[in-house]
Order: structure tokens, then sequence, then C-alpha cells
């Protein structure tokens, strides 16, 4: 059973068609990777799932009810988002700002899930920093660690949830990118229904169980990495023309964006 489900998904704005008859779901323990095009609708698909956008047309259910009737503490408690830019204007420490995962929450077990996040994100040491000095990257990792500490108060409470991640490796060296991806694998294997809004399609298919495709606010291609992944899907969607290559183990695919070449252009 679908933990997170969108149905019939339409998104409008100025008279566009954001989102154009959307349906996803997401069932626990799994991990879905968005990928498509600038504009193709991805992150307002996100800010659909998290309940932030309501919909011009269709629904999105959270535990079978719906996610714009859900009080926002409970909301809160049931699927955290990591957003794609958060400023932090106050002088807070980045233990202070990990912490604000717990919400009100506060005490030894807190202070352990804190420490837990921290050492998740490679940021021991850097507790007591203001969190404003700290570089885009490590204040990309804190946020992913507050993440954290929100989906476990939660779990403590409601068991595992959804975890939603709009472009969470963009800052990152390729080192933490990698670190980021395996701590929301190892959340997944929780039962925490995890997906992620990913512009690297080989850090897509390494990080997800299913890949959607957007397109002009559409999904045109939902399954797994190995069957969704092939060069006529790289000409038609990103207007490319690739190598796509197949790791033998799992026959996982690869992009290889230095073989790439611009489609040809038709005329209008």
């Amino acid at each position: 059973m679908a933990i997170l489900q969108a149905s019939d998904v339409v998104v409008m704005a100025g008279g566009r068609r954001i989102l154009d008859g959307v349906s996803i779901s997401l069932k626990a323990g799994e991990t879905i990777a968005v990928v498509g095009p600038n504009g193709a609708g991805k992150s307002t698909l996100l800010r659909v799932l998290a309940g932030e956008l309501r919909p011009s047309k269709g629904q999105v259910l959270l535990d079978g009810g719906s996610v714009a009737s859900l009080r926002p503490r409970l909301l809160a408690q049931r699927r955290a988002v990591l957003s794609q830019s958060i400023t932090v204007t106050f002088p807070f420490t980045l233990a202070e700002v990990i912490a604000m995962g717990a919400g009100d929450g506060r005490g030894e077990v807190v202070d352990a899930l804190v420490a837990t996040a921290v050492a998740d994100v490679d940021l021991g040491g850097f507790e007591q920093r203001i969190f404003s000095t700290l570089s885009g990257g490590e204040q990309q990792r804190g946020h992913f660690a507050r993440v954290l500490v929100q989906m476990a108060c939660g779990e403590a409470r409601h068991g595992p949830g959804v975890l939603l991640l709009d472009e969470p490796t963009a800052s990152l060296d390729l080192r933490h990118q990698l670190a980021l991806t395996a701590s929301a694998k190892r959340c997944a294997a929780r039962g925490v229904a995890v997906l992620a809004i990913v512009h690297d399609l080989n850090l897509a298919t390494l990080f997800a169980d299913r890949i959607v495709v957007l397109q002009q606010g559409r999904v045109v291609a939902d399954g797994p990495p190995a069957e969704v992944v092939n060069e006529e899907l790289l000409e038609k969607v990103f207007g490319v023309r690739g190598a796509v290559g197949r790791i033998p183990e799992g026959h996982r695919p690869f992009v290889l964006p230095h073989a790439a070449e611009p489609a040809p252009m038709h005329g209008h």
C-alpha cells in the first residue's frame, strides 16, 4: 500500500499548467528519484506532495487521508522536507539548527539524536560554529541533519514516514553526495519512503529503486533505472545524444556526459 499518493494532480500558474495530470505513489522503504529538464515541474511536484502547495485539481493522500487536512504538527511528524535553498539569518549554532528538527522537544533524547545526525553528515567538531559561517555545502549537510532529527522524532511517535529532498546534493562534493544518498537509503531500509529531485542521472541510478521522469509537467517515464535510463530518453527529454553504458552488476545504467552531443534542432 502507498504511504503517499498523488492522483491526477494539476497545478496552474499564470494560465499555464505547471503540472498536468501527474500521478505518483511512494511505498514504505522505497527510494524514488525525480528527474527532468529545467522547468519540468519537479520542485512544484515536491511542494504538492509535501502539502505546501494545494493543486488546482487532483489530490494527495498521506496514510490514506488528504494531506491538505492534516494539522501542521502531525504533518511535520509524518513527512520531512529538505528544500532547495534555506537561509538562516539569526546567529544560531549548527547544533541549534539541527535541534530544530525536534520542534519544541528538548532533553537527552534530542541531544542524542542531534549527535547521531552530526556524525551522519560528517560535521563532528562543528556543533558550536555559527551556522552562517559554514560553507554552502556544510550548511546543506546541516539542514539534512536537521531533517534526519525530524524524521527520527516522527518515527518514534508514528513509525517510518516520508522524506522529500529537493536537489539535496547540489552544493556537495562527490564524497558527500555519495554519503548523503547512502544516508537516505539507510532511512529507506528502516521503512521510510524517500523521494529526491536529482539532476545527476548517474546519482539517480545509484540512489533510486524507481526513476520518475517529468517533462513539461507530465510523467513520461516511471520505472526501475535499468528500464528508464536509455539513449532514447536522453534525446527525447533532455535533447542530447549520449552514450549510456551498463554496469555488469545489476545491469545498472550510467551516462557519459562527455560523449553526449546536442540532438539536431528541428525547424519551426
